[in-house]
């Protein structure tokens, strides 16, 4: 019997494999750069469209608001309609998406096809990871998640600078057209490497009731934690509040629904709930690096913007080296000593960071290692979450990670903002002494040090829970 073509199931050849992977890799590394890239304009965009700053804010508030409100319906949609066809779908929304943002007439034209630029995101991310258990050996899947780990690295360390090149030499549209040769590539690949779906054996049953009621959740939860810039008022407490509504809505929908989008006994699951748990916590403290860091550098030690710049971006640098190595390690540690230690690393930074005098050395160490922490503890995650999930829940599961993901980075943003701010004594930090942003700094990191000992906490308690079970498997 002759073998299967390696379009028509798992790949056979390493030459095949690789393609397979580059083709994901450039599905991951799209919706971080789509990120990164337009924070960079929004002073440009503000001069553009007469603009102010909250407003033009929404740019990057729309884009992050559709990819984290559909992440998980998307993923949901690949495991029953095809998630070869619904990833390409996504790769042509996205590439759409950005002419639509290249050619804006207006700031609201703008933010609108921003926020189909997400969908287009969320497709990409969430089924980029769901294809890995499917075509790779389970041997390589912490391989394939660390290269993937670190494409996801170097779009967000790559935005700023390309995006700094392209405004000022061909102006804003630039950072969204950047996208389209890519795109292409990113559709050839996907056309000519990846698996063909299998049919059906059913028509599938998609859960509307449970999508809606998710994503008002999710956005209002969202819109909470952006609106406001980390300022909480009535808006944001009605928000929050709906939010806890629609969690309470949603559950009862998906205990009487024919086919839920999310099974409740998944929720019971200790290895997806720890994996969950501990990217949210850890994805809360990444954002700290990003939200305070700038602040700090141009404060403390007087930098200017390039300067900053320059220094913001060693520690993506850092996790997407370290993303490949992570790999290795997850393959040939497991993924509980790999996750132990990149936490350890991650514990380690921060606590240097609340510590240390304030100097530039001493800012730089902490964050590489943060960074490269990090890096080793999102590849064993995702590889000890993916690794055993059935094959019709891939992309729900895919889904999740990246929701958990997602809402960490949103809640950092607003949570560590807020503590860095109130620890400085200040929200005006352009007149900001440097010994109050070094106050600020300390306290921050005060805080997400025990936000990853809680992590740590959570790993070693699931893993006493697992161990019995295991132990009791013929």
């Amino acid at each position: 019997m002759k073998p299967a073509p390696s379009n028509q199931g798992i790949p056979n050849s390493t030459a095949s494999t690789r393609w397979i992977l580059a083709s994901l890799s450039l599905a991951i590394l799209l919706p971080s750069l789509g990120t990164s890239i337009a924070n960079v304009g929004l002073p440009t965009l503000a001069q553009a469209f007469n603009a102010t700053f909250q407003q033009v804010q929404w740019v990057v508030i729309a884009y992050l608001l559709a990819m984290t409100t559909l992440i998980v319906s998307v993923g949901r949609l690949g495991d029953l309609a095809g998630r070869r066809r619904l990833l390409m779908a996504g790769v042509l929304l996205f590439t759409l998406a950005s002419i639509l943002c290249a050619i804006a007439p207006t700031l609201n034209w703008l933010i609108a096809a921003r926020a189909v630029q997400g969908l287009g995101a969320a497709m990409m991310m969430s089924l980029a990871m769901a294809f890995v258990g499917e075509v790779i050996p389970k041997e390589k899947t912490g391989s394939a998640m660390g290269l993937l780990g670190s494409m996801s690295a170097v779009g967000t360390a790559l935005g700023p600078s390309l995006g700094g090149v392209l405004i000022a030499g061909l102006g804003w549209q630039a950072i969204f057209l950047i996208n389209i040769p890519l795109c292409i590539l990113a559709f050839v690949l996907a056309q000519r490497h990846l698996p063909l779906d299998r049919p059906a054996a059913q028509s599938p049953r998609f859960d509307h009731l449970g999508t809606l009621l998710l994503a008002f959740t999710l956005a209002a939860y969202a819109l909470a934690m952006t609106m406001g810039r980390g300022h909480f008022g009535l808006l944001n407490v009605a928000l929050l509040l709906a939010a806890a509504c629609g969690i309470g809505l949603f559950i009862v929908a998906e205990k009487s629904a024919v086919a839920p989008l999310i099974r409740l006994d998944l929720l019971r699951n200790v290895a997806l709930n720890t994996g969950l748990a501990m990217s949210a916590l850890v994805a809360t403290v990444i954002m700290a690096t990003l939200v305070v860091g700038p602040f700090y550098l141009s404060r403390a030690f007087g930098l200017d913007a390039a300067h900053v710049g320059l220094l913001m971006s060693i520690g993506p640098i850092a996790a997407a080296l370290s993303g490949v190595p992570a790999g290795k390690i997850t393959d040939h540690l497991g993924t509980l000593s790999s996750t132990l230690i990149g936490l350890s690393g991650m514990v380690g930074g921060c606590f240097a960071l609340a510590l240390l005098p304030a100097s530039v050395g001493g800012y730089i160490a902490p964050i590489v290692l943060i960074t490269s922490g990090y890096a080793l503890f999102q590849t064993a995650n995702n590889t000890a979450v993916m690794g055993e999930v059935s094959k019709d829940q891939r992309g729900l599961i895919s889904g999740l990670l990246n929701l958990s993901r997602n809402l960490g980075l949103i809640t950092g943003a607003s949570l560590m903002g807020a503590v860095f701010a109130l620890a400085a004594g200040t929200n005006t930090f352009s007149s900001a002494s440097p010994e109050a942003v070094t106050h600020g700094l300390k306290i921050t990191f005060a805080l997400a040090t025990g936000l990853i000992l809680l992590a740590l906490v959570i790993a070693i308690k699931a893993y006493r829970i697992q161990q019995p079970m295991l132990s009791r498997t013929p």
